[in-house]
């Protein structure tokens, strides 16, 4: 090896190549045959002597010599040493970064010149999936401490299928905390190889129930309307909460299908893709944007699986017409822009489906009660798709047909669990968005769920898990009770409805943790009907995150290890 070869006082030579030329980005130290990345800096040389070949440091010059002391004084003690550590592991567990990140030279000088310690050596593999474990076995006794001081816990749960062609079922946990604030936890993301029949996603539902101890608590399952989750639902001893965002944009996709919108919908998502499948077409309408002091923005088309994604192409078409306009005149092209008469229906489909976007938001929320929103809210859209005298006939057909699906969703709501959320919401206890009658079959209801709590306890049985055995408080039957107990449920009720009703932009969760104290009966209803969750959202929201988990260069990770990262991430962001 000549002396181009050579560096760092002949400690370490350039790689080799086979045709004889060197390779002047890698280096490989003449003692051990190590081969370490070289960018024109030898200080992860000096640490990679000063590590492992102490004795051959020490014949450095000694203007090499005094620096490798300097930074042999500058050395990490154990405790900050281990500190880094976990906090590697965690980021790579909720970051989802590879394991292999750990072995990474780049990550380990970054560490190196910001501790300023150039003994640091990064954990190795083994030590970060250790860790991992150990994190995520700390973050679960947390989450199982927090499960068991709830009386009641409301699930979400759904089944998708991973690019490996794997499938998984989703399920998360909803409650209060002795705070009344609202928590939400994902308890599992497992595997499944059976079929997704009723009886199977049933008694998967259950497992997962009793490995978290939780099995005698659950409420209310959230789950999408799929005739299997709904017969599975119907087994269990839990009442069963259809997605309020998937019936609405059910509603929405039958309503817009052979509607007169159809022409101006397909020449927006023309017009977008002509620019989004070719980039020189791409970078015209950015430079027309520019043009026309528009923000640079990339357009999408809507898709039929994606919420809401039809009012944002609307939105995204009308704020660029003119660049969009623009940029198809510079060159012939059958796509055409929509017409003016076709833009005016396009801004009143807007309109309305902007208040279809709002509600969605407003129930899909964790960290808020959702479920007690859902009658205001829907009585608020009902009164949007009104039919007015203004209306245009294309208008008066969409407004009709949206109005006449939903009302065929609502029948298969749970209602009467609505209802009582409603009530026992200090926003909405006024019951406004019912009629005079339904109000006051709802106070007799939870008058009747009151006597129901003031009954002894009975021994308990052995579970039998028929549609016919449910435990939900609303299959609770009013039985005579005695004048004194029944006299104390009146004053409980009556007590609740004369409190002021609260702004609707207060928080009912602070109002009930100030007033539980006076209303403790009716705060152990609050506690089970507004943890329910609106929609299936927070299960959706796992799809997601399991897909940033699941990566091609993470692609062989195991059904456990892929359980453990979405987890663990969704517990770690959750705080």
């Amino acid at each position: 090896m000549d002396k181009e070869g050579r560096i760092l006082n002949g400690k370490f030579n350039f790689k080799a190549m086979p045709d004889g030329s060197l390779d002047k980005t890698k280096v490989i130290c003449i003692y051990c045959r190590c081969e370490l990345r070289y960018h024109r800096s030898t200080s992860s040389l000096k640490y990679h002597l000063l590590a492992k070949h102490t004795a051959e440091a020490e014949k450095l010059p000694r203007q090499m010599q005094t620096m490798l002391d300097s930074f042999q004084r500058r050395r990490m003690d154990s405790s900050t040493t281990n500190k880094l550590s976990t906090a590697i592991a965690k980021w790579v567990a909720t970051a989802w970064r590879p394991i292999d990140i750990v072995e990474d030279e780049g990550l380990l000088e970054i560490i190196r010149i910001a501790s300023n310690d150039c003994t640091y050596e990064l954990p190795s593999r083994a030590t970060t999936v250790a860790k991992i474990h150990n994190l995520y076995e700390d973050e679960k006794a947390k989450v199982v401490e927090a499960l068991g001081q709830t009386n009641t816990v409301a699930l979400t749960g759904d089944y998708w299928t991973f690019r490996s062609n794997h499938s998984y079922l989703g399920i998360t946990a909803h409650y209060f905390s002795p705070q009344w604030e609202l928590k939400s936890h994902a308890l599992t993301v497992m595997e499944t190889e059976e079929q997704h029949f009723a009886d199977t996603c049933a008694e998967q539902f259950l497992q997962v129930a009793r490995q978290w101890g939780i099995e005698h608590k659950v409420s209310t399952l959230t789950t999408d309307g799929a005739c299997n989750m709904v017969t599975a639902a119907s087994q269990l001893p839990v009442e069963h909460m259809p997605c309020i965002a998937h019936s609405l944009h059910r509603a929405i996709t039958v309503s817009l299908q052979n509607s007169p919108f159809n022409s101006a919908l397909a020449k927006c998502r023309k017009v977008i893709g002509h620019f989004n499948h070719s980039p020189p077409n791409a970078l015209e309408l950015e430079q027309q944007q520019i043009a026309h002091f528009h923000k640079k923005e990339s357009l999408t088309q809507d898709a039929s699986t994606k919420w809401n994604s039809t009012l944002e192409m609307i939105k995204q078409v009308l704020r660029n017409q003119e660049p969009l306009r623009d940029a198809l005149a510079l060159h012939p092209t059958s796509v055409t822009m929509p017409t003016t008469a076709e833009v005016e229906k396009l801004k009143k489909l807007e309109t309305v489906l902007e208040h279809c976007r709002y509600i969605t938001e407003l129930l899909g929320g964790e960290k808020f009660v959702s479920c007690s929103v859902v009658l205001p809210a829907l009585c608020h859209l009902s009164r949007v798709m009104e039919v007015s005298e203004y209306d245009p006939a294309y208008m008066v057909k969409f407004k009709e047909t949206f109005k006449a699906e939903m009302e065929k969703h609502k029948e298969k709501t749970n209602i009467m669990w609505l209802r009582v959320a409603t009530a026992l919401d200090p926003r909405f206890k006024g019951l406004k968005c019912l009629s005079r009658p339904d109000r006051a079959e709802v106070w007799r209801l939870i008058s009747a769920l009151l006597r129901e709590r003031q009954k002894p306890a009975q021994p308990e049985q052995p579970a039998t898990y028929e549609p016919s055995k449910k435990r939900s408080a609303l299959m609770f039957a009013s039985e005579s009770s005695s004048d004194e107990e029944e006299d104390y449920i009146e004053k409980c009720v009556e007590r609740y409805r004369a409190e002021p009703t609260i702004d609707i932009e207060d928080c009912p969760q602070k109002w009930w943790s100030k007033h539980e104290g006076a209303h403790s009966e009716m705060a152990y209803l609050a506690r089970m009907y507004l943890a329910t969750p609106a929609t299936s959202i927070p299960c959706e929201r796992l799809f997601s995150l399991s897909g940033h988990v699941f990566q091609n260069k993470r692609a062989a990770l195991s059904s456990e290890n892929v359980k453990m990262h979405v987890c663990l991430s969704n517990w770690v962001s959750a705080k």
